[in-house]
């Protein structure tokens, strides 16, 4: 999970990221951090991959906002780095709550950087990845004395 939060006159952007696979996509493995910013949210954009019990958990006067694209045309990066920069700018806290790391091949990049280039401080506010969640949830050790001592 990796949450963007602006820093500057409690206006907030803020950006979370729930793995959203067998383990990490579990609502229960959810930060503390990243719950408050969830629950207290004026607006959370989500998309298709990010688990829909998580919105359960916002409040009741929250706007939620899909930018799914599973199964339908996709929306354009470009329409949804102007939906957030717009949000933001209105002075309102806004979760941007996506399935995945967003910075592996989940554009999570883009937004940040579409953020940035329109002066909006934000603060990242990191979780676990999927790449290391899921063999833990697994069981499987990413690294182990006597028999893998390499992380690549």
């Amino acid at each position: 999970m990796q949450i963007f939060k602006s820093t500057r006159d409690n206006n907030a952007y803020t950006w979370e990221s729930i793995p959203n696979w067998a383990g990490p996509g579990d609502p229960g493995l959810i930060t503390v951090k990243g719950l408050r910013i969830l629950q207290k949210a004026d607006v959370v954009i989500f998309d298709s991959l990010a688990n829909n019990a998580l919105l359960e958990e916002c409040n009741k006067n929250v706007e939620l906002i899909s930018v799914t694209s599973l199964g339908k045309v996709p929306r354009r990066q470009e329409n949804i780095n102007n939906l957030l920069i717009s949000k933001a700018e209105s002075r309102r806290v806004v979760v941007r709550l996506k399935g995945g790391d967003p910075f592996v091949f989940g554009r999570g990049g883009e937004e940040a950087e579409a953020l940035a280039l329109k002066n909006i401080d934000f603060e990242i506010i990191p979780g676990i990845s999927s790449s290391i969640a899921v063999p833990a949830f697994a069981g499987i050790p990413i690294t182990h004395r006597k028999h893998a001592s390499n992380l690549l």
